[in-house]
């Protein structure tokens, strides 16, 4: 006697099934999840699961002092944690109408490019990792850590600086700084024909990463792309030149594009933006030593500091992107409303969730690597 789901019984096995990446898996960035539904080895829909790290930081923001947020924000993006210094100090600095001295504009300019370094180095390990190359993700830790010893010389800090409040920078650098940093530069100068080598003219990554994840220009502007990844598909947009903040008006630098939109090109934006940001440097250990004055101007007590009522959207260009803060004041010691628009919210969900479909599984923590997103900024 047949059973009663013969007919289903006898169906052949379906190749379909659903995988996860995440919150642990070795082939996600940081804290994150994504869940994919193939057919064999073919991504038929995926969707991204965040949650796992640091949360609610917007709503954090609104129940502390405004001074005492400036601990608070760089953990949004660990990898790069100045820009959100930063932003947050130039929101504060807007709403208050404090002109900062000349010379902590170019102490943050300094640090906004050095974090970009830093961050970039993180991040080409992490993608060649997915290609299964180790020896260039540990040749970019190793070499972040140099740079993380300059930001423990100056800030006290390694990661989470806490460098930049409102009204300029906690303090001047130390006596021969800039000479320790421009060693630092040439060496790294130094080590980018070596990277080459090993990672950017390789053709395991090269074949491996050409066609990848490829999105137009048109749709990367329908759907939110901002900073290398937008450049990767031909757009020449950076906050630094089209909407300059701080000193970025009186310093040379290029803006670096490539024309494929593709995994590829997004890892040799980020490459030429290193010896973009290495030239800025330089400008800058050249011109700041000339640069005299205070390093912050007055501000009230931190602790009972009321300020203006008002609101303002303030934004940088961080390694991700387009970093913004929405930031509203009720005339109180606390913000009333903080928003974040970090790059990794649109980089990290929508638009890895469609570049995923109908791609390979080798390829999709490829493909996430490339967009070079911050699972915190996801769950801010």
């Amino acid at each position: 006697m047949r059973p009663e789901n013969y007919e289903a019984i006898k169906q052949p096995p379906s190749n379909e099934f659903e995988l996860n990446f995440g919150p642990n898996h070795p082939g996600i960035e940081g804290n994150y999840a994504f869940r994919v539904k193939l057919n064999g080895d073919e991504v038929l829909s995926a969707r991204a699961d965040a949650g796992y790290l640091h949360r609610g930081f917007e709503k954090l923001m609104e129940g502390r002092l405004w001074i005492q947020n400036i601990a608070l924000v760089p953990r949004i993006c660990v990898p790069d944690p100045v820009p959100m210094e930063v932003c947050y100090s130039l929101a504060i600095e807007e709403l208050c109408g404090l002109e900062i001295p000349e010379r902590a504009m170019w102490l943050r300019v300094m640090q906004l490019e050095m974090s970009r370094l830093a961050a970039h180095l993180f991040a080409f390990g992490g993608h060649a990792a997915t290609t299964g190359m180790y020896t260039p993700m540990f040749w970019g830790v190793a070499d972040r850590d140099l740079i993380l010893d300059r930001f423990e010389e100056l800030t006290g800090g390694r990661v989470y600086s806490i460098y930049n409040i409102p009204g300029g920078v906690r303090r001047d650098m130390p006596d021969g700084f800039l000479d320790r940093l421009g060693t630092l530069l040439d060496y790294l100068d130094s080590r980018l024909p070596d990277y080459d080598s090993l990672f950017f003219r390789n053709q395991v990554f090269i074949k491996r990463a050409r066609d990848v994840g490829a999105m137009t220009q048109e749709q990367a502007l329908k759907w939110g792309v901002t900073g290398p990844n937008l450049r990767a598909t031909g757009l020449a947009f950076d906050v630094r030149r089209d909407d300059p903040y701080l000193v970025y008006d009186k310093i040379d630098f290029d803006i670096v594009t490539e024309p494929g939109g593709d995994a590829l090109s997004r890892n040799l934006v980020r490459r030429a933006e290193l010896k973009q940001s290495i030239r800025i440097l330089r400008q800058i250990i050249k011109h700041l030593p000339s640069v005299k004055g205070a390093v912050r101007c007055p501000i009230p007590n931190p602790l009972a500091w009321n300020v203006p009522a008002g609101e303002t959207y303030t934004r940088v260009e961080s390694s991700k992107g387009e970093l913004a803060y929405y930031v509203v004041s009720n005339g109180g010691d606390k913000p009333y409303r903080v928003h974040v628009r970090g790059p990794s919210s649109m980089h990290a969900v929508q638009v890895l969730e469609k570049l995923a479909v109908g791609s390979r599984l080798e390829d999709v923590a490829q493909i996430m690597f490339s967009l070079d997103a911050c699972p915190p900024e996801v769950d801010r």
